[in-house]
């Protein structure tokens, strides 16, 4: 679905993850507004990296739940969302994630919270080179 929508990761830190997204036929609904599922699924996409980043070794995360407040349309350019973390626990992470638009006005707010469950896949963490 990233690489459909055209979401990009752009920025890396200790205190947030950023991705861009276009506004152009493949992430707007029929009246040419960018899709309310689009942005959640970018919402999405930035809060789930930024958590897995921040997991613990031998953990990863996992959805439980999104939520996301549509509040100024776009139709046209990029947005731009930042995930920062609101808490970061042994079990849980709840990340902010702001989307807006060229301008630098707010398009749309989301919550996504993970569970940080233990890694059973059996697959080796990657090195991890953001510092966190």
């Amino acid at each position: 679905m990233v690489e459909h929508l055209g979401i990009e990761i752009t920025a890396c830190d200790e205190d947030s993850v950023t991705a861009t997204m276009p506004v152009d036929e493949r992430t707007i609904q029929p009246l040419g507004l960018l899709h309310g599922g689009a942005t959640a699924a970018l919402i999405e996409t930035v809060g789930s990296v930024a958590a897995a980043l921040a997991v613990r070794d031998g953990f990863v995360t996992v959805g439980l739940d999104i939520n996301a407040t549509h509040v100024k349309s776009a139709t046209e350019g990029w947005v731009t969302a930042t995930a920062r973390p609101r808490r970061i626990g042994r079990r849980m992470h709840c990340w902010q994630v702001d989307v807006v638009n060229m301008d630098g006005q707010l398009v749309s707010t989301g919550r996504i919270t993970m569970a940080v469950v233990p890694d059973r896949s059996g697959r080796e963490s990657p090195p991890s080179d953001t510092g966190r």
